[in-house]
């Protein structure tokens, strides 16, 4: 293995920063929770975060929306999950949500205040949704 330079080690450092950044949760009020338990890694929830985290970077939203993992969400049979909460929305968990469908709620959901109905497998009562 080659040694890496001083320069090439700092580089290293910002871009990991930056990586790190995206799951701060400091003064960001909009949160994506991916179920990254066994379940949802055999059905691509590694695939599901790294286009959440990239249509994020595109869309200039990692200010504002965090990004976190957790375990297996009790609904394997529609793997990958995820939960957005968000304020002025009810918290909603989605699933078999793939790279497209992820891109899909952060356009709907997160930036145009609308449900992603056809992939809605969990949510408070209808009378708490208008």
């Amino acid at each position: 293995m080659a040694k890496m330079t001083l320069e090439e080690l700092r580089k290293l450092r910002d871009s990991k920063k930056k990586e790190l950044n995206k799951r701060d949760v400091a003064d960001k009020n909009i949160q994506i929770i991916v179920g990254m338990g066994t379940c949802g890694i055999a059905a691509g929830a590694k695939e599901t975060l790294d286009a959440f985290l990239q249509e994020l970077d595109e869309k200039k939203l990692t200010e504002k929306v965090m990004v976190t993992q957790t375990g297996c969400m009790g609904l394997c049979y529609v793997e990958p999950t995820v939960e957005v909460i968000m304020p002025d929305m009810p918290d909603v968990i989605y699933g078999k949500v793939d790279a497209e469908v992820a891109r899909k709620i952060v356009r709907k959901h997160i930036q145009g205040k609308a449900l992603v109905n056809d992939h809605i497998y969990d949510r408070p009562a209808a009378d708490i949704v208008e």
